[in-house]
């Protein structure tokens, strides 16, 4: 059953449009965003799909599909639900209210093939799938970046996130076959096509998930900029991780700081340097570099960052061992979800025979496997 017939099943009368928005992959560049580095998303073919229609009230009616759950609020009077759903459409509507746009109330479904915890970043793809709709319902003329920002600070401010812009960024303005490579600093974006032949984007989901509003995600954040405040005694012009030469961090930087701070903005300057070198490999299609730097993204999140698993360090490990995997590392928050691999086509289903039977037998669960394929991001879908 599509969102159009749930829709017009719940509501009892059909939609005045739907809109989809993707999730998505980060190849590298993971923990750098809200540090203002760089970052390299795709958007993914899994998508949020909302279908909605305006009322002439203030009241906003929301219906979850996959989870067959409703939830019903007034416009002038929003509240977050802690660990709810409706936070991340309300979130946007909140951030549209503030940014003094004029709304009425309306009727929403949603369903999201986006796996929850997967590092795939459902969250953003329904941010931006409701920002998206809600600026085509009610003509607000709004244009892709502002859905971005608007995405972001619903998350930051109404669902208390203190995530990066990357999520949205790559959920709303994604192309088919492509990554961006986008500067957190100033937002300026290069695509990069993804030539990656006889390879495939595979994901390997540990069944391990994460909330990243556990404090986790903000105590990481909150230890990167301890490590600003220090920096910036000494070099008074750098204002985030991003301003930062390695040969920066040095003894009197060390002494200054805990060995935890110290490590963090070691791990995010490295990250940054290794997704340029990986840029440039990729422009010269050398898919085993490129791969290499995955792996060296993955060291630094687990020794230096510690924002991976158990789960997730053995699959990386897995990997290692098959000449049939270019590169591998925890994709996304961490603390579970995804690993992404670059995988030769023709091995994909043996590897995950194996993956998934040493996965059960170590971990005692179960390996699910997403393939998946760069796509293109934000759209209205045909009601028909």
């Amino acid at each position: 059953m599509n969102v159009k017939s749930v829709f017009t099943e719940h509501f009892g009368y059909g939609p005045a449009l739907m809109a989809k928005s993707p999730g998505r992959i980060n190849l590298i560049g993971e923990h750098t965003d809200y540090n203002l580095g760089f970052v390299l998303p795709a958007a993914i073919d899994l998508c949020a799909f909302v279908a909605v229609a305006k009322r002439d009230d203030s009241i906003i009616r929301l219906f979850a599909k996959d989870l067959d759950e409703k939830y019903e609020i007034d416009l002038h009077a929003l509240v977050p639900v802690e660990n709810h759903w409706s936070a991340y459409i309300l979130g946007v509507v909140d951030q549209l209210l503030k940014s003094g746009k004029s709304l009425t109330g309306f009727d929403l479904v949603l369903t999201c093939d986006v796996p929850i915890g997967a590092g795939m970043s459902s969250s953003a793809a329904v941010e931006s799938a409701t920002a998206f709709a809600l600026n085509e319902l009610f003509g607000l003329n709004l244009e892709r970046l502002d859905m971005v920002r608007l995405a972001q600070k619903a998350e930051n401010e109404f669902v208390g996130v203190k995530c990066g812009i990357m999520d949205m960024f790559a959920s709303v303005m994604g192309k088919d076959a492509q990554a961006i490579q986008l500067d957190c600093r100033d937002l300026s974006y290069q695509y990069f096509p993804l030539n990656l032949e006889d390879y495939k984007i595979v994901l390997f989901d540990t069944g391990v998930k994460h909330s990243l509003a556990g404090g986790e995600y903000n105590l990481r954040r909150q230890q990167c900029e301890q490590g600003v405040a220090a920096l910036q005694q000494r070099f008074p012009t750098v204002q985030s991780l991003r301003d930062v030469e390695l040969s920066m961090l040095d003894d009197e930087f060390k002494t200054s700081v805990t060995d935890i701070v110290f490590k963090r903005c070691q791990y995010v300057i490295e990250e940054n340097i290794r997704l340029e070198q990986g840029c440039a490999l990729l422009l010269q299609n050398d898919i085993k570099g490129f791969g290499d730097k995955m792996y060296g993204s993955h060291k630094g999140l687990s020794e230096l960052y510690e924002v991976s698993c158990k789960e997730l360090d053995f699959l990386v490990s897995l990997a290692k061992e098959e000449e049939s995997i270019a590169g591998a590392r925890m994709m996304g928050g961490g603390f579970g979800g995804c690993t992404i691999n670059l995988v030769k086509a023709d091995a994909v289903q043996d590897l995950y025979d194996r993956f998934s039977q040493a996965y059960q037998s170590t971990m005692g669960k179960e390996l699910k496997m997403y393939v998946t394929v760069p796509s293109t991001g934000s759209a209205l879908v045909d009601i028909v």
